[in-house]
């Protein structure tokens, strides 16, 4: 009783919700058993992740990782990361990652600021996404000499198209990139059991420190592998990481006693898929 007292209210939502979905399975057999290997002995790999390629990542998060010789993954819209074309630049020999996250940022028409611009995935067709999709690889390709292995679906939406006309994208993710993230999960990865293409990824805009590191705590049973999302760095807000509270975290999975292994997306799948073919 006196841990949970000590726990922020987002961590015991958290903890509720992953007992209740302990009880709804209690019944169902195991799909994996045994224990997986990270390097370095950890019991769980960890990556940082930040979506769009905003101006505050290569000016408030990138010297942050720099500082303490970690690496992320960036997954970029060309709009944006036009602006910092250099920056982006000595991020990539630095050796961070930078994913796909399509030209057009598009999501469900659900979001106002997007209906504005006429349409939403509700509007639109996988070959019309396809060819989003291929213009920003070709821009990493033009300005980054990268072909990007990883993907994080915008706004973690995964469809396009209404009702009867619905069509997941998945498919289109798991032809085209090693992985996709998706937004907003509830749960780590399992390693051996994860699907690469609709991997889980949990919210760090927002928080402190203390609540971060007690969601990773909730997150982190079976060996998972857990992806922390964020946007722009700097003060907490809803699509802010604290930057303080980035500062404090990545101290934190370095330690050893702490049992992280801190890689990117890339750099973990990789991993987990050699695990899988021996």
């Amino acid at each position: 009783m006196c841990k949970i007292k000590r726990m922020s209210r987002r961590a015991i939502a958290i903890l509720m919700t992953l007992s209740f979905a302990s009880l709804a399975t209690d019944d169902v057999e195991p799909l994996t058993t045994g224990k997986f290997s990270y390097p370095n002995n950890a019991r769980n790999a960890i990556s940082l992740s930040f979506d769009d390629a905003r101006n505050s990542q290569v000016d408030v998060a990138i010297p942050i990782l720099n500082k303490h010789n970690v690496k992320g993954t960036f997954y970029v819209n060309p709009q944006f990361a036009m602006e910092r074309l250099e920056g982006w630049k000595k991020a990539v020999k630095h050796g961070h990652e930078l994913g796909n996250h399509t030209s057009s940022h598009l999501c469900t028409g659900n979001f106002e600021w997007l209906r504005s611009k006429g349409q939403g995935l509700e509007q639109v067709d996988l070959a019309w996404l396809r060819k989003d999709i291929e213009s920003t690889t070709a821009f990493l390709q033009k300005q980054f000499n990268i072909t990007p292995l990883s993907f994080a679906y915008p706004c973690g939406n995964t469809f396009v198209g209404r009702g009867k006309q619905v069509k997941s994208y998945v498919p289109l993710i798991a032809e085209m990139f090693k992985t996709g993230r998706t937004w907003l999960d509830e749960t780590g990865n399992n390693p051996t059991y994860t699907d690469f293409s609709q991997l889980a990824g949990n919210r760090m805009d927002g928080m402190t420190f203390e609540e971060i590191r007690d969601m990773l705590e909730l997150l982190r049973e079976d060996n998972k592998w857990i992806i922390l999302a964020g946007h722009d760095v700097g003060k907490k807000g809803m699509y802010t990481v604290d930057k303080d509270a980035l500062e404090a975290l990545i101290v934190y999975l370095k330690d050893p006693k702490n049992g992280f292994w801190l890689a990117t997306v890339n750099e973990v799948a990789s991993h987990i898929e050699e695990y899988r073919t021996k």
